[in-house]
């Protein structure tokens, strides 16, 4: 029997090949996911081990606020300059020495632009005296050590082509600095920072500029020689007690790297899904595959089961050759994995994130990628196996044995329960209260339609393909009505081949329909929320420094600037995102529709929240809000109004300085600028964008702009998703290819039968490109349905966050069928020039 399942192996192969290759994109997707984030965690745990001096303290946050970082969490807290001296007294340390590092620090090349870090961070840190503390490297000049002087990383000076001497421009938390460049340094052993750039100071102008005087973000501590650090860990929390953490190297980098990894989970989930999604399409070419190659042996089979093949056999020949190409097709897609891999360091190299030494194949990852690839294969194959096994011996003696199928009752009572379970859960998730439960009950639902429609699809796809095919025989006559009769007489393998063009163009047409939705919203909410002429934005995605709205302030016909900054704090015992606005500007600058109470009490110790907050929270205004901050002190605040949800402002709105005292960074997100009654924009912007020149990391906007930016954003991640999705389009592409060329093997007596009676070679293929097209168009048709109607319902469950608006992109929509029509005339190129070079008498003449 293994002899024969070669055999077969190799009598097949190309129709195999092309099945194989489902499997070869979907295991590259899964492997270089996984190649990718395996590199990308240890690009960043070696840059964590690289920071860490033998132990580390900082001060104990009262919760967490994600990754440690003044950047991150949108707040801040520092050691005292005090502590350094006590921890200097400790038995067995060998060097102490406080530091500093915020984000927010960036380098102007000689243009006057920042230099590119493509999202990373720029870090401002003072500079190390200790060496044995230090990640750094001086390569050459000096140390700086005034607050004229300062220093850059390697791969900065090389970028920007400063050299020791320069004079050069820095961007800071707090003003713009100007300072000669007197040495540049290499960071830990490689210099890789992952795209960021490092700049350093002397220890007095650091504190000066990016912390406080006299204030530490941490304190590195160095061993004697002998001493285990951990057991000088223990003596230095013995002694700095419990409002400050103590942690080793060790603990440091693990304590980092999980809260890296947790981040990090939404990359990998967020490609290893549409991983899973070429998988699942792929399942469709591999069944129809194997069922035509079934179908096709019937006689084969029945001949080994009346020679004495055993079903079992007789499934595991089939299932073998299943086997054969699920490993071919995982090994090649290993290989191909370490491709994307490498395309995908490469694209987030030249976005900044540089990925340092070699991509990582971890072990782990190969036996995934074999899994997932053969698992698959052998389970899509396993139906028609069985099938292949109840072939009954006597059919092995007819001629004429057509294969019989079973009827479609339970299939399609199977796929009725499904579709309504779906269509309700998609109608609970639209009126969820909870947005989150919501999108839940969205995604069971369109994953139990999907599962509905296609079991429903062959019962579907007979009036469909008679009614809508009915114009084919209209325009091409009998070459018409043949590409229809063709698409009909086996609705299972129709139902199958569209399935797979189904599911991608459903989930492409849903992404579609929110994208729409979302910049729908964007303008409604602009429109109808923002007061302010003008918004000042960062243009690399961090804050920025406050003395930025002091000079926007003293622009003539400026009337009011509103910054917003984000912080957290705990209310109530539960970690709140604050945002921090000027209150004497808020009411000129963006428009708020009251539930109750006003904004007049927010610049003493109030607190604005949504009403689904309050609501949520069960507060009221005049209720007392316990406020716990991230240096674990507690303070009081007063709901002084709630508002209806607004996007700009968020949930919980509290004075800038009620931010700055539960630890807020002070740095701005967003400028709201308002100018005089009666002055013209187009007067003043000149005037704004002069000031603004100064500083190249905020770009000025009116409101159509910033809407513009904004769904910008939206666009760019719809683009992202299509462009993930278009893998599964291929897939489906490649099934229809599979389908038609394994059809025409088949009929192969019967495209005989009609050439001789008359049919042109040129007519032959317009038939097999008609019922490519037909069966594309029936497989969009029932895509875009399902899209729309997934697109639909998570909109309307995402609501409260701030979809609130309902738009269905039509033309787009157009586009895509057209797009699927075009997709079966390609897919159809290669099967119908096979049919139409058949000789004629050797196809009537083959069995």
């Amino acid at each position: 029997m293994w002899r024969t399942t070669w055999r077969n192996l190799l009598a097949h192969k190309v129709r195999l090949a092309l099945s194989g290759l489902a499997i070869v994109l979907g295991v590259a997707f899964v492997v270089g996911t996984l190649i990718f984030t395996d590199t990308l965690s240890k690009t960043f745990n070696d840059l964590f081990r690289s920071t860490a001096a033998d132990v580390n303290v900082t001060r104990a946050a009262a919760f967490d606020q994600g990754l440690e970082g003044t950047g991150t969490g949108g707040t801040a807290t520092y050691v005292p300059a005090e502590l350094v001296d006590e921890i200097a007294e400790v038995d067995g340390v060998a060097a102490v020495e406080g530091n500093v590092q915020a984000e927010g620090v960036y380098i102007l090349d000689a243009d006057g632009e920042v230099l590119d870090t493509g999202g990373a961070p720029g870090i401002g840190i003072s500079w190390d005296t200790e060496e044995s503390l230090s990640p750094t490297t001086l390569v050459d000049g000096r140390a700086a050590a005034g607050p004229g002087e300062v220093m850059i990383d390697t791969n900065s000076a090389e970028e920007t082509g400063f050299r020791v001497g320069d004079t050069i421009t820095l961007l800071t938390p707090g003003p713009r600095v100007e300072a000669e460049l007197v040495g540049t340094f290499r960071f830990g052993d490689s210099g890789g920072l992952a795209g960021a750039s490092l700049t350093a100071f002397d220890t007095a102008t650091a504190q000066e500029l990016l912390s406080e005087p006299g204030q530490f973000t941490g304190i590195g501590v160095g061993a004697e020689d002998g001493v285990d650090p951990d057991v000088l860990a223990d003596r230095v929390a013995a002694v700095v007690g419990s409002d400050y953490d103590v942690k080793t190297a060790s603990e440091q980098a693990e304590s980092l790297s999980a809260d890296f990894s947790e981040a990090l989970q939404f990359i990998n989930i967020f490609l290893l899904v549409f991983a899973g999604i070429a998988l699942f399409v792929g399942t469709f070419i591999i069944l129809n595959t194997f069922s035509m190659l079934v179908a096709q042996r019937t006689r084969e089979l029945a001949l080994l089961r009346a020679l004495g093949a055993s079903r079992g056999q007789v499934t595991r020949s089939v299932l073998g050759e299943a086997l054969v190409v699920g490993v071919v097709g995982a090994t090649v897609g290993l290989a191909a994995g370490y491709g994307i891999a490498a395309g995908l360091r490469a694209l987030f190299g030249s976005f900044g994130l540089t990925l340092d030494g070699t991509l990582v194949l971890a072990t782990d990852t190969v036996l995934w990628g074999y899994a997932v690839g053969v698992l698959v294969t052998l389970v899509s194959a396993y139906v028609p196996a069985r099938r292949a096994a109840r072939m009954p011996p006597v059919a092995a003696m007819r001629d004429d044995v057509v294969h019989v199928q079973r009827g479609l009752r339970r299939r399609t009572a199977l796929g009725v329960v499904l579709s309504l379970a779906g269509l309700a859960a998609l109608v609970g998730g639209t009126l969820s209260d909870d947005g989150g439960t919501g999108a839940s009950l969205v995604g069971l639902g369109a994953l139990a339609l999907i599962l509905g429609v296609t079991a429903l699809s062959p019962v579907l796809a007979q009036p469909f393909l008679r009614s809508v095919g009915a114009v084919l025989p209209r325009i091409w006559g009998t070459t018409g009505r043949l590409a229809q009769e063709n698409a009909v007489r086996n609705p299972r393998r129709t139902a199958a081949t569209a399935s797979a063009l189904m599911i991608g163009l459903a989930l492409v047409s849903a992404f579609s329909v929110i994208g729409a939705s979302t910049n729908a919203s964007i303008d409604s909410l602009i429109a109808g929320s923002v007061r302010a002429e003008y918004i000042v934005s960062s243009a690399v995605g961090q804050p920025f420094s406050p003395d930025v709205a002091e000079e926007v302030g003293d622009v003539d016909g400026v009337a009011a600037v509103m910054p917003l900054r984000w912080g957290q704090a705990q209310l109530d015992g539960q970690t709140s995102l604050l945002t921090g606005v000027d209150p004497d500007a808020l009411p000129r600058t963006v428009e708020l529709s009251w539930v109750d109470g006003s904004a007049e009490g927010l610049g003493g110790d109030g607190v604005l929240v949504d009403q689904p907050t309050a609501e949520g929270r069960g507060w009221a205004v005049g209720d007392t809000v316990e406020v716990l901050t991230l240096d674990n002190r507690q303070e009081q605040l007063t709901v002084s109004g709630i508002f209806e949800t607004n996007q700009v402002l968020g949930s919980t709105v509290v004075s800038i300085d009620t931010l700055a005292g539960a630890g807020g960074v002070e740095q701005d997100r967003f400028l709201f600028v308002d100018l005089a009654d009666g002055t013209s924009p187009a007067d003043v912007r000149p005037q704004l964008d002069e000031v603004l020149d100064a500083y190249p990391i905020v770009n000025l906007k009116d409101q159509t702009e910033f809407q513009d930016e904004q769904k910008g954003q939206v666009d760019q991640l719809l683009l992202l998703i299509n462009a993930m999705l278009v893998l599964s389009v291929l897939i489906a592409a490649l099934g229809i290819v599979n389908t038609l060329a394994m059809s025409v093997i088949e009929r192969t007596r019967e495209i005989g039968l009609l050439r001789a009676v008359g049919l042109g070679q040129a007519q032959l293929r317009r038939m097999v490109r008609l019922e490519a097209v037909i069966i594309s168009v029936y497989g969009a048709v029932l895509g875009l349905v399902l899209g729309t109607l997934f697109g639909v319902a998570l909109s309307r469950s995402l609501a409260d966050q701030g979809i609130t608006e309902l738009a269905v992109p039509y033309p787009r929509m157009a586009v895509f069928l057209l797009v699927a029509a075009l997709i079966g005339v390609l897919a159809a190129v290669f099967p119908a020039r096979r049919a139409a070079k058949l000789q004629v008498l050797d196809a009537i003449a083959r069995a």
